[in-house]
């Protein structure tokens, strides 16, 4: 669950925020009555559809990047700290890369990497 809270949390925050915009609208005086039942239902439908598939493709490819990661596959990570030049860097076991709580480690680098900002190769 603190998984699912920590690559979330910003979408359900958002999603909230969605639907208090929806129960205002839906609550004004020239819309029909029952607007916001039907409005706040199907807003929070699609959001969940929304943030459950997000969070289902995002653990897909965390558990792909991981099998690859163990199989010595070369995996492409985003890097934040130098923005104009080399802006993915790539991990691989065999470069003394280290796989820990969902973070990719190195002595001779800087920073983890989180394995759900990577890709494979």
């Amino acid at each position: 669950m603190s998984n699912f809270l920590f690559l979330e949390g910003a979408y359900l925050i958002l999603g909230a925020i969605i639907l208090l915009v929806t129960l205002f609208v839906s609550t004004r005086p020239f819309m029909s009555k029952g607007a916001w039942k039907k409005g706040l239902f199907w807003v929070t439908v699609v959001l969940a559809v929304m943030i459950g598939a997000h969070y289902n493709l995002t653990m897909s490819r965390m558990a792909e990047v991981k099998a690859a990661f163990e199989k010595d596959l070369p995996i492409l990570c985003e890097s934040r700290m130098q923005r104009k030049v080399a802006q993915t860097v790539t991990i691989q076991k065999s470069n003394d890369w280290f796989l820990e709580n969902d973070n990719f480690s190195s002595p001779n680098y800087s920073r983890p990497f989180f394995a759900a900002r990577c890709i494979v190769k």
